[in-house]
């Protein structure tokens, strides 16, 4: 987990057109992606309209010039979580159906419904061109500069500070576990080395655990102290500058923004 969060973090740091737009930009259209392919009825126009929010998809990835191997890697990340509830579906007589038939008999009195396959391939759908777009923005936009974004947009000075102390920490936790995993390698430590006595790994991995809690909470009070010293207080918050946006970055989330609603209202409208 801790490789996949450096992994993360790497490709936002390239240069592109889609990584020098404004954060705002970029979080906004991902937003009104994910309400759009969501806000769609349980209904087979799901599957064209999450068609063309997948296009755009690929098309802003292929002009960020990542390859598409890290949007393959990302994916099949998160797509565990999601494949489970969604298979389940294909068990259950939901409500958005009146009629079921079954396709399919399993032992135990298990039956498949036609309907309800098609309803989880619809999640499936939603599930995909969401994650998708979360994919895109996270592989195109710094976690700070998603931060000040949401601050300029808005968000009360109470989040944007907890996320930006909670987004500079969580690296240097990871250093910390980077430090301790090293130390346990130079040791000739695995704790997946079946040759070591089951007793003596866990033993070993619990003086790891509380190592790391200790070494968390020793830092979280020097970073309290520091941050006193610093003037930290009830009042304190997050600096955001203001950055106005550029008039490319303003035509372009315009006709980004408008082909969404359109192509939304358009499928959706459909008789």
């Amino acid at each position: 987990m801790i490789d996949d969060l450096y992994f993360i973090e790497k490709y936002a740091y390239r240069t592109s057109i889609v990584h020098r737009l404004d954060a705002r930009v970029k979080l906004l259209i991902a937003l009104a992606a994910i309400v759009a392919i969501v806000a769609v009825p349980y209904s087979t126009r799901v599957y064209e309209l999450g068609a063309v929010l997948f296009a755009l998809v690929a098309a802003l990835w292929a002009a960020s010039s990542l390859p598409p191997t890290v949007y393959l890697k990302r994916l099949a990340l998160i797509l565990p979580f999601g494949i489970f509830l969604i298979a389940f579906q294909v068990f259950v007589k939901n409500p958005y159906y009146e009629v079921f038939h079954t396709i399919a008999t399993l032992p135990f009195g298990i039956e498949v419904y036609a309907e309800s396959v098609e309803f989880a391939s619809i999640l499936l759908v939603k599930f995909v061109v969401s994650v998708s777009f979360i994919i895109l923005l996270s592989s195109t936009t710094k976690m700070q500069d998603m931060i000040e974004a949401a601050g300029r947009l808005g968000l009360p000075r109470e989040f944007t500070l907890t996320l930006a102390m909670m987004v500079r920490y969580i690296f240097v936790f990871a250093e910390m576990f980077t430090r301790i995993r090293t130390a346990m390698a130079t040791r000739c430590f695995d704790p997946l080395d079946r040759t070591l006595p089951y007793r003596y790994r866990l033993n070993q991995l619990g003086y790891t655990v509380g190592t790391i809690f200790i070494r968390s909470y020793e830092q979280g009070e020097r970073t309290y102290t520091s941050m006193l010293c610093r003037g930290y207080g009830a009042n304190a918050g997050l600096y955001v500058r203001k950055k106005p946006l550029r008039t490319g970055e303003t035509i372009f989330f315009a006709m980004t923004l408008g082909f969404i609603v359109l192509s939304a209202a358009l499928i959706y409208g459909q008789a």
